[in-house]
């Protein structure tokens, strides 16, 4: 499964883990994703998303048909 938010599109970004003797090794930094039901009371419909938490934030403040309406009728 992709490390990728449906609503703001984020992904995962590489960074360096430096140490003490500020050798540099590759490291992963992932989003914060997490598992979101929404009932949409329109269509009678139960959407279940992977969305970020600031994914979230966006659609309990714009509404969830907005987003809706752009992941599903593109």
């Amino acid at each position: 499964m992709k490390n990728i938010c449906k609503i703001t599109g984020k992904k995962k970004i590489v960074g360096n883990n430096v140490s003490h003797s500020n050798k540099k090794t590759k490291k992963n930094f992932f989003i914060n994703l997490q598992n979101y039901k929404f009932y949409l009371e329109k269509e009678k419909y139960l959407l279940k998303l992977r969305i970020s938490c600031k994914g979230k934030r966006f659609i309990y403040k714009n509404g969830i048909y907005k987003y809706f309406k752009k992941i599903f009728y593109k």
